[in-house]
Order: structure tokens, then C-alpha cells, then sequence
């Protein structure tokens, strides 16, 4: 007999927005992967982190597969403080916790700091795993656009006022990706950095600023919020999956103690030990500046192939943002729903993944993509783009002509 399962509210709400979670993980074999946001296979220290375990286990025996698990856990976090304060932000012991990624910290800082009632700013377009953690806790959302320069913070102003003005709740949190942002490869500019920071003192609410690409920039990489936040606005969550190893799963916030308290309080994960042991005993081995070095100049050369590809391959309607590092180009395509697009790319041989996935309200992403250069070879990457191009240019819709 077939049993009726009663869901939870917030297991509906999960899959009401058509996750591409079904599509994403289905690629056709030999399929070029300009969807996939994961790390240069090459890139990702796979022997050094062989040597690292053997090291661990060499010194510690059965130490890092015990729950309480290895003294070289607290050199992690010494590891994460020392990084912080190298950019800027000096955290003490207990305003840094380590966490299960940035998707962990997220999913924390919500539980901890939302509820039905609450309402929170996003960038639109934004990170979608990070649209479907805050749908768990709530329904109430401010969505603000962005430009090649970022969050447009004087349209977020304009928005803010006008709430405030007919009494309408104002935000409880804003997420931002402020450097090299996933979807759409953009930076915060400094301006509105600062001005970002002014809004949340005169209206009172939090930032949560997420970092996971913060330090692959081609050049200088920007000044972090928390770095210039004087008044404890700003939660910062951290990863090392874009650096190191995402199946190593390390990330980790820094806030005031009242917030990291309480965000420790729910971790019930027990803080998975041997994943941190591990990547203490990889760092303590490493320059990881010359690592980061060896990183951002992989991911240049690739960018600058991809762009060039699209200068070269694709429609002269279609344009996209340069991004000044991280892992993403975001592609529009005027009058082209991508998300109808993408079956005949893939049955040509390329993936990438619809805008539409990467807003609140989807049918504002249409006519969108993201493309990543930071997985497929540059071979791959030309490739890659000429297929697209291939559809792409019988797709778009050419011009009228006056007889």
C-alpha cells in the first residue's frame, strides 16, 4: 500500500523554484561542463593532501578518527585567524568558528537569525543554494539588481527609504557576494562598499558577506567589508572549497561572540574532525600565498580564453560582464529563454546553467547564463563556446531591415 507522506513546510518550499539539481548531475557523456563551478582538476593539491593524511596518521595514529579528534585542530583555526588578520580583520578565539563550508555557515546565520517574519536583501542575481537556505526560514525577501560595478546601492537606498516611509518591515540581514560574485563574476566597487556598510547603520540591519572567491583575483583583490566594519554589522563566512579541495567541506564565519555563540549552539555536526586535521596538516606544509599564486594564474588564462571566445563565437547581441576574478561570466542573450536554450546545447555538446536559477523571481533570469571557466580545459573552454555560439546564433533573433 502506498503511504502519503505529510512534508514539512519548509521541505515543500525546497523544491517549489525547479532546482537544477536533476540536470546538473545527468550531463551527457563527453559533455564540455561550462556549467560546472568546481576547481581546475590540476589545480587541486590531490598529492599533497595524500601526503598530509599520511603525515597525520604517521604522528597521531587513531587520534583523527576519533570524535574528539586531532591537537592539530586548533592550528586550523589559528590558521583561519592569522588569514583574517593578514586581510584585515583581527578576530579572537571566539569569534571564528569553523564550519562545513560556507553553505554550513549560511544555513547557521539563518537558523539563528530568521524567521517567518523576517525579511532579507538579496543580489539579484545570487549564489542559489544560498536562495534556497533562506527560503527555509522565510518568505519575505527585498531583491535588489546588480551592474558590472555590483549591488546598486543607491537603488537599494531608494528601496530602503520608500520601505521605511510606508512603514513596511525593513531588513532584518543583507547577503552579498561583494568580490568576484556567483553568478555574475562582478566586484562591489569601493564606493559602495562603504556605502553598503552606511545603509546598514541608518536602517539597522546585518551583512552577511560571503567570501568563497575572495582571494582569485588577477589583480589586488578588494578590501573586505568586515575588514573596514567598525560597529559589528558584518558576519563574514569563509571557505577554502574554492582554494583547496571542496570535498574537504572547511569554512568558517567570524562575527561578534553574541552571534558565533548561538551559531555553535546548532552545529551539531561534531565539527567533523578529520576533514579539519587533515587541512592542518596540509597547510602547515604549504606556502599557501605561492599556492594562491599558482591558482589565480590558471584561472586568468582561462578567463581571458573565454572571453575571447565569446568575442569571437558568439552573436554580436549577446554581451556578459569581465570579471576581475573568481570563477564565473554571466552571459546575456537577448530575447532567448536559456533555460529552452539548454536541451539543444546539450545535444550539441556544452552545458551551462539558465539565469534563472540564480534569481528569486526566475523569469527574470531568461534571458541569462552563467558560463565557468574554472573547471574545463582551454581547449575545452574554445570548444565549448563555438558549440554555444552554434546555438546561440540560430536562437537570437535577428533584427528587423526596412525595405
Amino acid at each position: 500500500m502506498k503511504t502519503d507522506f505529510h512534508f514539512s513546510k519548509d521541505t515543500e518550499m525546497a523544491f517549489k523554484n525547479d532546482p537544477p539539481g536533476q540536470w546538473l548531475s545527468t550531463l551527457p557523456p563527453g559533455c564540455l561542463r561550462l556549467s560546472s563551478g568546481y576547481p581546475d582538476p590540476s589545480v587541486v593539491p590531490s598529492k599533497e593532501i595524500k601526503l598530509a593524511v599520511a603525515r597525520l596518521l604517521d604522528e597521531e595514529r587513531d587520534l583523527p578518527l576519533h570524535y574528539l579528534g586531532s591537537p592539530r585542530i586548533p592550528q586550523l583555526k589559528e590558521f583561519l585567524r592569522n588569514r583574517m588578520a593578514q586581510r584585515g580583520v583581527e578576530a579572537g578565539d571566539e569569534e571564528l568558528l569553523v564550519t562545513s563550508g560556507a553553505c554550513q555557515a549560511i544555513d547557521l546565520i539563518a537558523r539563528v537569525l530568521l524567521d517567518d517574519e523576517a525579511v532579507v536583501a538579496i543580489e539579484s542575481p545570487t549564489y542559489m543554494e544560498a536562495l534556497e537556505i533562506f527560503q527555509n526560514y522565510t518568505e519575505h525577501y527585498m531583491t535588489i539588481p546588480i551592474d558590472e560595478n555590483g549591488l546598486q546601492t543607491e537603488l537599494f537606498a531608494d528601496m530602503l527609504a520608500n520601505r521605511k516611509e510606508k512603514g513596511q518591515p525593513l531588513p532584518r540581514l543583507l547577503y552579498t557576494i561583494p568580490t568576484y560574485q556567483n553568478p555574475t563574476g562582478t566586484t562591489l566597487s569601493p564606493e559602495r562598499r562603504e556605502r553598503v556598510l552606511e545603509l546598514a547603520e541608518q536602517y539597522d540591519f546585518l551583512i552577511l558577506e560571503d567570501d568563497a572567491y575572495g582571494e582569485l583575483g588577477f589583480q589586488e583583490n578588494p578590501r573586505l567589508l568586515k575588514a573596514t566594519d567598525t560597529n559589528n554589522r558584518v558576519l563574514y563566512a569563509g571557505s577554502l572549497s574554492k582554494v583547496v579541495a571542496p570535498g574537504m567541506r572547511i569554512g568558517w564565519v567570524v562575527a561578534d561572540k553574541q552571534i558565533i555563540d548561538p551559531l555553535n549552539w546548532f552545529k551539531k555536526d561534531l565539527h567533523h574532525p578529520f576533514d579539519q586535521a587533515t587541512m592542518a596538516s596540509f597547510l602547515e606544509a604549504i606556502d599557501f600565498d605561492e599556492h594562491l599564486d599558482g591558482l589565480t594564474a590558471v584561472y586568468e588564462s582561462k578567463c581571458r580564453t573565454m572571453l575571447a571566445a565569446l568575442e569571437e563565437f558568439l552573436p554580436p547581441a549577446v554581451s556578459w560582464f569581465v570579471p576581475k576574478g573568481g570563477y564565473f561570466v554571466w552571459v546575456k542573450i537577448p530575447g532567448v529563454d536559456t533555460s529552452k536554450l539548454l536541451p539543444e546545447a546539450l545535444a550539441t555538446g556544452v552545458s551551462f546553467v539558465p539565469g534563472k536559477y540564480f534569481f528569486l523571481e526566475q523569469q527574470k533570469g531568461l534571458e541569462y547564463l552563467r558560463l565557468s571557466f574554472s573547471y574545463a580545459s582551454e581547449e575545452e573552454i574554445v570548444k565549448g563556446v563555438e558549440l554555444l555560439g552554434q546555438v546561440a546564433g540560430v536562437n537570437v533573433p535577428q533584427p528587423e531591415i526596412d525595405e
